[in-house]
């Protein structure tokens, strides 16, 4: 089977908290007792998007496992770029930032769906053009694993919602051309959830540096909608050898 760890937000800022809380997920992963096919972090890895910052994340994030990184609405791609991807070199600095990992008997793009000066999301013509090359360069008996930052569908967050993927519905006409696209994972909720979106599985990961009430644990209209309390979580996505996808999430302890 096929195990994919999901991170998402760990919100880097200089201070010990979310370092803390990074390095315990990345402990509890490194520890595992098993090879794990990759580790995703979808978005809002620093939380001001210094090169600073970047430069305590790329101490953070060191795997035995292959890991792959995308920007969120937090984060600077030209600094993201220089510090954490200085072998992409020939990219123009504010490109978007989109990788793949092409594993054994799977596929993950990981897509870039910030937006420079904005915290809401949108996919880019050339991120779409890229994705689609992916998808179409891919086996159709290989299943793709889509991930981004922003979710392109209200998760019922208020907050989130406001600030989610836009211009979804292009996605999910390509999605449509290739029945090989398996399930969509995105990040920026600070909250685990499950739901669908062009026919395919949308898998949120929780947060790491914080969750967010959902609106019937807020006590009242003036309490804070991020809940700093909860520890640090994450997701992982099994693919099976019959084609099934299930996931599991799981707390950790700093």
């Amino acid at each position: 089977m096929i195990v994919i760890a999901h991170v998402s937000d760990i919100h880097v800022d200089g201070g010990p908290r979310s370092a803390d809380r990074t390095r315990a997920v990345m402990r509890y992963l490194e520890e595992l007792p098993y090879d794990l096919a990759a580790v995703l972090v979808t978005g809002d890895i620093a939380d001001h998007g210094t090169a600073d910052e970047y430069a305590v994340v790329r101490e953070l994030l060191n795997s035995r496992h292959p890991l792959l990184v995308c920007p969120g609405n937090h984060d600077d791609r030209a600094a993201f770029r220089k510090v954490l991807l200085p072998e992409d070199t020939e990219a123009r600095p504010y490109a978007p930032v989109n990788q793949v990992l092409r594993g054994e008997g799977f596929v993950v793009a990981l897509c870039d769906s910030s937006v420079p000066g904005k915290d809401e999301g949108h996919l880019e013509d050339e991120t779409l053009e890229w994705l689609d090359g992916v998808l179409a360069g891919t086996p159709h008996e290989v299943p793709v694993l889509v991930a981004f930052h922003h979710p392109p569908v209200p998760l019922h967050t208020p907050y989130v919602d406001e600030i989610r993927q836009f211009g979804a519905e292009r996605l999910a006409a390509l999605a449509d051309r290739h029945p090989h696209l398996r399930a969509f994972l995105a990040g920026h909720a600070h909250t685990a959830a499950a739901t669908t979106f062009a026919g395919r599985p949308l898998l949120v990961a929780p947060g790491v540096v914080s969750a967010i009430r959902l609106p019937w644990e807020n006590p009242g209209p003036d309490s804070p909608h991020v809940h700093r309390d909860l520890p640090p979580a994450l997701a992982f996505h099994i693919l099976d050898e019959d084609g099934g996808l299930t996931t599991h999430y799981r707390t950790v302890t700093v």
